[in-house]
């Protein structure tokens, strides 16, 4: 029988894609990989109306084929807790372990992690994970995320976005499952959160579709047809062990779901689903006194904390706006009116 021309180079074209994939080299930044090995670089954001920066960037190019897989953290950089555990992962996965290639990104805000300050970039004071798909023509965190998406998103199969408690965050580990309604992604991103392990979800249906108003950077890659989650653990600028070691393990079992480690992933069964989350936010500055901790279960309208004068005098009072498990809670007495009090997580079904 003859194979028509259109199928026999059509099969060419595949075999011969399949051979390049496992034996080209691969490049993010200035870190470049053949097969088996590890390279280390930079993603390099040229200076404009600020500094620029340079953001240290790992790559794992594994000897067979296989997915690509990024994992980035330091967004925040007082988040240690997520940093460490990247620097964990870049120093346990070895090459000639793994199938497909690992992008490891473990602390995009230098300037956020040098000076020990919270939540934004003190080069320009805007928080790096809110400005995606990033512009060059803006301040540095623009240009970083910009170079970020182009870098990191772009050349990505699944992505993973570390986060964790901030300095002044007492925060209960949970993770952040978007739902699109596109089937094929929402199953591989469910499949990936389940598999991280953390044991409470927030389901989230209200992100952005637009790629250019993407903001958030598991956002920005789900907008882009590549299967994302964003995960937290760590609580108040801590490097607890078991936070380190829940971040970095989840991040192994999700290798192992995408069959870029050899053994079985084993996802969390019963996680307890967020449906809403409820910010809770302060009417007055002063000294903050918290009342319940993370992870306390709370009915709608108990007292969670109170605020203070410099003088001992309570002057507002935090209630809970809805049942649901306190997420995270401010961990210090310092407040500034409309600062973050606490995050109640709404119980929901799935």
């Amino acid at each position: 029988m003859r194979i028509p021309r259109s199928i026999l180079f059509a099969a060419i074209l595949m075999i011969a894609t399949s051979l390049h994939a496992q034996t080209a080299n691969f490049s993010v930044g200035t870190a470049t990989a053949a097969p088996g090995q590890k390279a280390t670089g930079y993603l390099e954001v040229p200076a404009g109306v600020d500094p620029g920066t340079n953001i240290p960037v790992v790559v794992i190019r594994g000897s067979r084929p296989g997915p690509v897989l990024a994992l980035v953290s330091g967004a925040h950089g007082t988040e240690y807790a997520s940093i460490i555990a990247l620097e964990k992962v870049i120093q346990t996965v070895k090459p000639e372990d793994i199938a497909g290639t690992l992008i490891v990104v473990p602390l995009v805000n230098l300037a956020s992690f040098e000076k020990k300050v919270p939540h934004v970039n003190p080069v320009d004071g805007k928080s790096m994970n809110r400005f995606y798909p990033g512009k060059l023509d803006g301040t540095q965190t623009d240009r970083a995320s910009y170079v970020i998406t182009k870098e990191v998103v772009e050349k990505c199969d699944y992505l993973i976005d570390l986060h964790g408690g901030d300095l002044d965050e007492d925060l209960r580990p949970y993770s952040y499952w978007s739902k699109t309604g596109n089937a094929q992604l929402d199953a591989a991103s469910r499949g990936m959160v389940l598999a991280f392990g953390l044991d409470h979800i927030i389901l989230t249906t209200d992100r952005p579709t637009d790629p250019n108003a993407s903001r958030y950077l598991d956002n920005t890659s789900t907008t882009r047809g590549k299967p994302s989650i964003a995960v937290e653990a760590g609580h108040a600028g801590t490097t607890e062990p078991q936070d380190v070691q829940a971040l970095a393990d989840g991040c192994l079992n999700v290798m192992r779901y995408l069959k870029m480690l050899r053994g079985t992933a084993t996802p969390i069964e019963h996680p307890v689903w967020i449906g809403k989350v409820d910010s809770v936010t302060s009417d007055r500055e002063g000294i903050f006194y918290p009342l319940v901790a993370r992870g306390t279960y709370v009915q709608q309208g108990m007292k969670i904390g109170y605020v203070t004068d410099y003088f001992g005098n309570t002057i507002w009072e935090a209630h809970a706006p809805a049942s649901g498990v306190v997420l995270y809670i401010c961990s210090v007495p310092s407040m500034k009116k409309d600062d973050n009090v606490a995050n109640i997580g709404e119980i929901a079904t799935q």
